[in-house]
């Protein structure tokens, strides 16, 4: 019998039975450990059935990985979901951009989303959608909450996908959860009023079966994210909306922050690309380029 690992605790894997729509709780055989493979979220795998009253078994193989994500530890990860709120808690477009980052690393697809549109007073919706859309995403905006806005886009962008979703605390990503996959009746969470984040409501990482072969991996909440394993000069690759004005640079390796005649930075200038997004990418640069000469 063939299913997909939705959620791994304390030495225990759920496999859910896409045929059947039914989850048995297995353990992974010794000889995963002896071939050091650890099995993951998301893996598709072959079980052997213990108790089918108890729903008991054990994981006997693993299918091939078409990728396998480190921060979630999520494998077969078709696209990745990011949510900021608009409002309570204001975006961090630093942070947003250090998800990105990581998720190109990793060759995953990214669709932004910002939820509580409903709060938006300043309006500042359609100026960061600006921004993301000419650097190449997917941005889409919503009240999860009041169920208006792209929330069908949204939707649809996720069927018949393992989708990760995934944003600070506080955003929504619960409601959202409850909206994409209503059966999966996820708690939510209030912002705390002393530090004005959300209360995690999250506390592992778990698929969530929405129907026709999709499946939601819901994240705990992240307030801070490393970008790791990159050298400063490496940095430009994951900025893809640069690709298109590199052609102006003198230098072959022009990293678009001291260089003179730089084809991004006329850019900028020109208001093509968004300042918004190249001030992240100095600071970011700037201590990537720190973190080396320690």
């Amino acid at each position: 019998m063939t299913g997909k690992i939705i959620k791994g605790v304390g030495g225990f894997y759920y496999v859910h039975l896409r045929s059947f729509d039914v989850v048995y709780e297995c353990k992974a055989k010794g000889l995963f450990r002896l071939q050091g493979i650890r099995p993951v979220v998301g893996d598709d795998c072959e079980i052997e059935v213990i108790s089918e009253e108890e729903k008991t078994g054990n994981i006997v193989s693993i299918e091939k990985r078409e990728n396998i994500l480190i921060r979630p530890a999520v494998a077969n990860c078709e696209q990745a979901v990011i949510l900021f709120a608009l409002a309570h808690p204001k975006p961090n477009l630093n942070l947003l951009d250090r998800f990105l980052i990581n998720m190109e690393q990793q060759n995953v697809k990214t669709v932004i989303c910002f939820n509580k549109e409903d709060l938006d007073g300043d309006r500042q919706a359609e100026t960061i959608k600006a921004a993301y859309t000419a650097a190449g995403y997917t941005c889409l905006s919503f009240s999860a909450k009041e169920q208006t806005g792209e929330l069908q886009t949204l939707k649809k962008l996720t069927y018949g996908k393992t989708t990760v979703l995934a944003g600070p605390s506080g955003v929504g990503k619960s409601t959202l959860l409850n909206f994409l996959a209503p059966h999966a009746k996820a708690q939510t969470g209030e912002l705390s009023e002393k530090i004005g984040r959300g209360k995690h409501t999250t506390r592992h990482t778990e698929l969530i079966f929405a129907g026709e072969d999709t499946y939601i991996l819901d994240t705990p909440g992240f307030s801070s994210l490393l970008v790791e394993n990159m050298e400063a000069g490496e940095l430009k690759r994951c900025y893809p909306e640069f690709d298109t004005y590199v052609e102006g640079c003198r230098f072959l390796d022009c990293n678009h922050i001291g260089e003179k005649d730089c084809g991004v930075k006329q850019a900028l200038e020109e208001g093509l690309i968004s300042e918004i997004r190249y001030e992240n990418y100095k600071q970011l640069f700037e201590e990537l380029n720190s973190r080396r000469k320690w």
